[in-house]
């Protein structure tokens, strides 16, 4: 089974299981990470941000014109961020490493 890398707030590193079609959102909330996803992966926030890894940015589908106006909205934007409910586990992101934002802003509800 694929894994992936949460980078906790405090910096911890947590290795988890990702099972293939999940999305990054869906597979946080599977292992209890603090991920909050308050419009549950409908593209109606930006509160499952997460800052993917330089290594592994190149290597996600591109954004859509939707998703990058919902990161307009995010806390902490950074240049590798994305929507966790957005990243899609495939074969080819095992072993993706994602950070979670300093904070979220829940504009979209």
């Amino acid at each position: 089974m694929p894994k992936m890398t949460f980078i906790e707030r405090d910096g911890t590193r947590r290795e988890v299981d990702a099972p293939l079609g999940l999305s990054v959102l869906e597979i946080a909330h599977k292992h209890g990470v603090d991920v909050e996803g308050a419009c549950e992966g409908s593209l109606a926030c930006s509160t499952c941000h997460v800052v993917v890894d330089e290594e592994w940015f190149d290597r996600l589908t591109s954004p859509t014109e939707d998703e990058e106006d919902m990161l307009d909205l995010a806390f902490d934007l950074q240049e590798t961020s994305r929507l966790g409910c957005q990243i899609i586990m495939t074969d080819k992101l095992d072993g993706l490493v994602v950070k979670l934002p300093a904070g979220t802003r829940n504009a979209g509800g």
